[in-house]
């Protein structure tokens, strides 16, 4: 799960839109980013969290490699601040590792739902650590969705634990992670974020991982491969739906997330939301999507409604200044 993006709003490379392809392509995206979270959920109680990210990042850099390989005399690892390269990966990293870590105690739902919070902070942080400006409607709804957030979590009742604090710390991170890849906007090619991110987030996760090691049955060792490729085939079709139709039209539909988290928690997990819950659930949603509506009306940069969206560029061939993020996890 990190683990969640929208930018500037191009379309194919041709010019040409296909939006119903491009809606379809994005909720394929959520329903394999929320698969993998539900896989992972599964893995949780014969693994450690700590394992299963580290692998995760494995099977990405994997990928990575051989195209970086390919592209070397293009220079895509060369950059100026190296270091805000790795503070993004780092928090990343802690964002999908506090994610999973909370699907080992919560429903995936639950955590899904909690999750959302991502854009709130990303609204409330672009303040101090962007120097934009938020109006009263936005911090209304702002101020709307951690109620939401207070209806899910039900402090001092008998509903809630301390793992829901999980998902809020992740989303902290990753929201952190998207405003370090706003500041740097038109300084990077997007490739040399994803693999400054991911290189970052393998080398970290390792001694973790070793020393939380167990030793995985031949069907665990398949299901932590089938993360790591369904996640990155899950962020090629992101990225080919941000080629065919404008983000702002995509946006929305990364809530399909918890459509796909309530299906796969209730067939797979036998869990089920309760109406406390739906209701917070919908505060949360609807502030996000409020967020979503008047940064669309202001024409500043979209935020990344959907906790599970990973960094993806809207033209792969195109430098950092041309997409936003996704945990992603």
């Amino acid at each position: 799960m990190d683990s969640s993006g929208c930018g500037h709003q191009t379309a194919a490379h041709d010019g040409e839109e296909h939006p119903l392809v491009a809606i379809g392509l994005v909720l394929g995206a959520m329903f394999l980013f929320t698969t993998t979270d539900g896989a992972a959920k599964y893995l949780t109680s014969a693994l450690p969290a700590e394992q299963i990210i580290w692998m995760r990042y494995v099977v990405v850099s994997m990928i990575l490699a051989p195209i970086l390989l390919h592209r070397r005399a293009d220079g895509l690892l060369r950059t100026r601040r190296p270091g805000l390269h790795v503070l993004r990966g780092l928090l990343l990293m802690t964002s999908g590792l506090l994610f999973v870590a909370a699907l080992g105690h919560l429903p995936l739902e639950l955590a899904t739902a909690i999750g959302f919070v991502s854009p709130l902070y990303v609204t409330a942080l672009s303040i101090p650590l962007l120097g934009e400006h938020v109006g009263v409607r936005r911090w209304t709804a702002v101020g709307i969705g951690f109620l939401g957030v207070l209806v899910i979590l039900r402090p001092g009742g008998a509903a809630f634990t301390p793992a829901m604090l999980l998902p809020l710390a992740s989303s902290l991170c990753w929201a952190i992670g998207l405003i370090i890849t706003r500041r740097m906007r038109g300084e990077a090619h997007a490739l040399t974020v994803l693999s400054y991110s991911s290189f970052a987030g393998l080398i970290a996760s390792a001694p973790l991982a070793w020393l939380e090691w167990r030793s995985p049955t031949l069907g665990q060792w398949a299901l932590l491969g089938a993360i790591g490729i369904l996640n990155a085939l899950a962020q090629y079709l992101i990225i080919r739906a941000f080629m065919l139709a404008p983000a702002s039209l995509l946006a929305p539909f990364s809530y399909s997330t918890i459509v796909w988290a309530t299906l796969i928690g209730a067939l797979v997990f036998g869990t089920y939301p309760d109406p406390v819950s739906i209701a917070g659930t919908i505060l949360l949603v609807g502030a996000g999507l409020y967020v979503w509506y008047r940064e669309r009306t202001l024409t500043t940069p979209s935020t990344a409604l959907g906790a599970s969206i990973s960094e993806i560029a809207e033209n792969p061939e195109s430098p950092a200044g041309e997409f936003e993020r996704e945990d992603q996890r």
